[in-house]
């Protein structure tokens, strides 16, 4: 099986995080990263295509890897912040603002729980 490379963001705004659930008929993982692009160019492409919004990337905050019986997929996060948009989703069926001790009550994809454990935990500032 190969890896497949995802990138993901951290989007913060008044102290809260942007979550998204997908439908039910979207593909995991989103957020797959082109031949040829970087994990940053990925995020900016991926965030414009489903969110109709921009924004900026800033560091990583760290890779996670995570095995589907579909494959392994390595999960890369950076904080990003929300340039313009109004996050119109295509790929998603809400979307909302939430707070860190709220996302224990949210079902996020298996790959993301590294990074929403750490974010609870505090290890990624808010």
């Amino acid at each position: 099986m190969s890896m497949i490379s995802v990138s993901a963001g951290i989007i913060i705004h008044d102290g809260m995080l942007l979550i998204a659930k997908r439908r039910p008929t979207a593909v995991l993982p989103g957020g797959r990263r082109e031949a040829n692009e970087t994990p940053e160019a990925c995020l900016k492409r991926e965030l414009k295509e489903e969110f109709a919004s921009g924004v900026t990337v800033h560091e990583s905050v760290g890779s996670y890897v995570h095995t589907y019986e579909f494959g392994t997929v390595e999960l890369t996060a950076f904080r990003a912040d929300w340039d313009d948009g109004d996050f119109n989703s295509r790929d998603h069926e809400e979307i909302r603002w939430a707070f860190t001790h709220e996302l224990d009550q949210f079902n996020f994809a298996p790959a993301d729980y590294a990074v929403i454990q750490r974010i609870m935990a505090g290890e990624i500032e808010i």
